[in-house]
């Protein structure tokens, strides 16, 4: 028993054992135990029964499914003045579903469709501002993001924006330009702030 440990520690260890035999010979839980077997398995069956369906729910458990990447953006045709969606981080103009504008130049451009809400109807959704490409803007054009509160100063750099309503495009970096962006992200009467919504 216990090889490589001092015979005393061995001989210590052993007496606790046997004390522990002896308890437990003369313990009332086990006399209590032995007189009412028939008890016992009723109640070991009644917890596998109760337990059987939790163990089972735990093990068909599926996988949560997989998050999807949005690769899709929306656009906005000038001719119709509605929404589309087109492959994400496309520079525009681009080409819209009505065709081009009267003087040849693509009619698609870049909508940032916003919303307060997590899942919004058609409702809770709005269309906030347009972007397109800045053609007179010269250099390296900064990395293309999202328009949020945080970046919208580095953001602006190269485009143009515009509310739908409005017939003058506008540098996004300039007053006019950050006022736009401000007003599209202003927080609602609850105080939060909108956030892009997702073409699904």
């Amino acid at each position: 028993m216990l090889p490589g440990l001092p015979s005393w520690f061995k001989y210590d260890v052993q007496r606790k054992l046997e004390r522990l035999a002896e308890w437990w010979r003369d313990s009332p839980v086990r006399i209590w135990a032995s007189e009412h077997r028939g008890l016992l398995v009723a109640i070991a069956v009644g917890l596998v029964a109760l337990l059987l369906p939790v163990v089972v729910r735990v093990a068909r458990r599926e996988p949560p499914p997989p998050v999807m990447k949005c690769e899709k953006e929306w656009y906005y045709d000038l001719n119709t003045g509605k929404l589309f969606t087109a492959e994400k981080d496309l520079r525009p103009p681009i080409e819209a579903p009505s065709g081009p504008l009267p003087n040849g130049e693509p009619a698609g451009v870049r909508a940032y469709v916003l919303t307060y809400v997590e899942e919004p109807n058609e409702a809770e959704r709005f269309l906030a501002f347009l972007e397109t490409s800045d053609p007179t803007a010269r250099g390296a054009s900064p990395a293309r993001g999202r328009a949020s509160p945080d970046n919208i100063a580095h953001w602006g750099w190269g485009r143009l924006i515009r509310r739908p309503a409005d017939s003058r495009w506008v540098p996004a970096d300039s007053p006019y330009g950050q006022m736009i962006l401000q007003e599209a992200f202003s927080p609602n009467e609850n105080g939060k702030r909108p956030h892009y919504y997702e073409p699904k």
